[in-house]
């Protein structure tokens, strides 16, 4: 939650024309799993399908991904990250490792890997619980 809070004032401070949430989500998704379906998206989130067809017009229509035809020649179009979409996404991983490297600044080495560790095994027993692993470079 607090983490959450931070987020949001810096990204009030710092102005428009970067990622939500929602963006950088599907965008990190699509990078680390490959072209994807709305369905497909729809059961690696557990949104319903009509949330992500919204989501993905804004981002088709911003650059930011675009539709292909299913690379296994199966029948549904996939949502592919565009050149644009990657630059947009980096960048904004950049700025955030450069926010959470602020908030760990006067932490030891030693604080920061327990904490890496106890995220990791937050994340990975949530995944485990809801059957929606995220694949992992």
């Amino acid at each position: 939650m607090l983490l959450g809070r931070h987020s949001l004032s810096a990204k009030a401070r710092r102005g428009s024309g970067h990622l939500d949430r929602s963006a950088y989500t599907v965008l990190s998704r699509l990078r680390v799993q490959g072209p994807m379906s709305v369905g497909e998206l729809s059961d690696a989130f557990g949104l319903d399908t009509s949330t992500l067809h919204r989501q993905t017009t804004v981002m088709r229509e911003a650059g930011l991904v675009e539709r292909i035809p299913d690379p296994d020649g199966g029948m549904a179009r996939k949502f592919r990250l565009t050149a644009e979409g990657g630059r947009q996404l980096d960048a904004e991983r950049a700025y955030n490792v450069r926010a959470l490297e602020s908030v760990l600044s006067g932490w030891t080495a030693e604080d920061v890997a327990a904490f890496a560790g106890f995220l990791k095994r937050f994340n990975t027993d949530i995944e485990r619980i809801d059957k929606r692993p995220w694949p992992r470079p």
